[in-house]
């Protein structure tokens, strides 16, 4: 336990800064923690980013991972995000070829899902940042609230097990709770915060981005379950990898931009 909060502070003690400052040193600290994330996943599945295919993949992901505007200068050359994806997607393939069989086509499928799983959660972590500090907050509230209250409802109320093959410990009692609690208490914060939105609609978007983030959890548990690992990663004592820590943002953030646009309109 006394490790867990360590830990707990020092990563708040570097995170925080980048998230409150923002601009550059936010997104080229997103795109490291994308890395991070791709290198934790290959070890997890006997893959070596420290190889031909690594390499290629960490090109792939970081490509993803990248902000909209480190990109722009790729128009001036008619070049396009998705053009520079196809080449690194064909040179996996093309791996597979020449490495004699020591590379094949499910690892480039573990490699190319893994790039855009990880890739896409933290690009959205700096377009998030870069759309206000406000929209970042809003979406670690919806998620250390539905995953906190998740576990005390579900410890004090949990009779039903939600995925017991996966995630012994968590109930449909606390999946919902989650969801109640996120919906109060993120949602106070977005009409404090006077962001733009009905209310209705917005408690509407947290239940869903709650949902997901959830789900999001449930997947790292299976993802982990499968390869028959404790935890992702070894960065964060107590707390395992940066997958453990940001396995429910990768799924809310690429959903809540978008989502907040579509519902403002209406």
């Amino acid at each position: 336990m006394k490790t867990r909060i360590i830990t707990a502070i020092v990563a708040l003690a570097v995170f925080l800064p980048f998230v409150i400052y923002g601009k550059l040193p936010f997104e080229l600290f997103s795109m490291l923690l994308a890395a991070i994330a791709l290198y934790e996943i290959l070890v997890m599945t006997k893959q070596s980013l420290f190889s031909v295919n690594g390499v290629i993949t960490l090109v792939l992901t970081l490509t993803i991972a990248a902000p909209s505007r480190f990109l722009e200068w790729l128009g001036e050359y008619d070049i396009t995000q998705m053009e520079i994806i196809f080449v690194c997607m064909a040179l996996l393939l093309s791996y597979t070829v020449f490495s004699k069989n020591r590379y094949h086509f499910d690892q480039v499928g573990i490699g190319i899902l893994a790039a855009f799983y990880t890739g896409l959660g933290f690009h959205y972590l700096a377009e998030t940042r870069n759309a206000g500090l406000e929209y970042v907050i809003f979406a670690l509230l919806i998620v250390w609230i539905t995953d906190t209250m998740a576990y005390f409802v579900g410890r004090s109320l949990g009779k039903h097990k939600l995925a017991p093959n996966v995630s012994p410990n968590k109930t449909v009692e606390g999946f919902v709770g989650g969801i109640v609690f996120a919906v109060l208490i993120a949602g106070g914060y977005y009409l404090y915060m006077g962001l733009d939105g009905n209310p209705i609609v917005i408690g509407i978007l947290i239940v869903v981005l709650s949902i997901f983030g959830q789900l999001g959890d449930l997947v790292e548990s299976a993802l982990k379950r499968y390869y028959g690992v404790k935890d992702s990663g070894k960065l964060l004592p107590g707390h395992g990898g940066v997958l453990d820590r940001f396995d429910n943002l990768l799924f809310v953030l690429p959903l809540l931009l978008p989502l907040l646009h579509i519902l403002q309109i209406l």
